[in-house]
């Protein structure tokens, strides 16, 4: 499932419809569609990070308002292209997301292939650092690692059919970018077409552009 942000009315209906699922961050400020399932990112990568105490009470009351049942996964706190930083502080907070009754994301960096990843702590395996890495043969090891140990995989930063390619070759169930928001008119229908021919030609990895 491709996760966006809610562009205008169209791409709401597509969530809304299940077409394509909502990534919230805390300082959006949109209101997810009614039905739309939803990932909660932390706002880390970029300038909105609210600081941890008012990110996870913002998650908490996102969780309230629009329900666990329809939350895929939160992911926590990271430091973007640092694996050990990462690691020191996404570990307190993997707990208390699950706390809230909804999945737990951990945000893999460049190099995290080489720490002792706590896989037992979180449930999804967030593909983020730098496009490299996370387009390379470390990050697609960890992800078929992830879904070997029964883990769903994301993959963050994906705005291209290419990529979207690479996301379902490497086993991701979910991924998300920014695509929708510039141009929703225009790129809606172009992310559909790219989803549907995904789904009937697994070839799209080696042949689109």
């Amino acid at each position: 499932m491709y996760l966006g942000t809610p562009s205008g009315p169209d791409v709401r209906a597509a969530m809304s419809a299940g077409l394509i699922g909502c990534m919230t961050t805390p300082a959006q400020g949109n209101r997810i569609p009614d039905g739309a399932e939803y990932a909660c990112d932390n706002g880390k990568f970029g300038k909105g990070w609210p600081g941890a105490d008012r990110w996870y009470d913002w998650l908490a009351r996102t969780v309230t308002r629009y329900g666990a049942d329809r939350c895929l996964w939160a992911v926590a706190p990271d430091v973007p292209f640092d694996a050990a930083g990462t690691l020191a502080e996404s570990l307190p907070w993997l707990p208390q997301i699950r706390e809230l009754g909804i999945p737990a994301a951990f945000a893999a960096q460049d190099g995290c292939d080489l720490l002792a990843l706590p896989w037992d702590e979180f449930d999804v395996l967030f593909l983020a650092g730098s496009t490299e890495w996370k387009i390379g043969p470390a990050a697609e090891r960890l992800a078929r690692e992830a879904k070997a140990r029964g883990k769903q995989v994301h993959m963050g930063r994906v705005n291209s059919a290419r990529r979207l390619g690479i996301a379902e070759w490497f086993g991701c169930d979910t991924a998300d970018g920014t695509y929708l928001a510039f141009g929703p008119d225009k790129n809606l229908p172009l992310l559909c077409g790219w989803l549907t021919e995904l789904h009937h030609a697994p070839s799209l990895f080696g042949s689109a552009a």
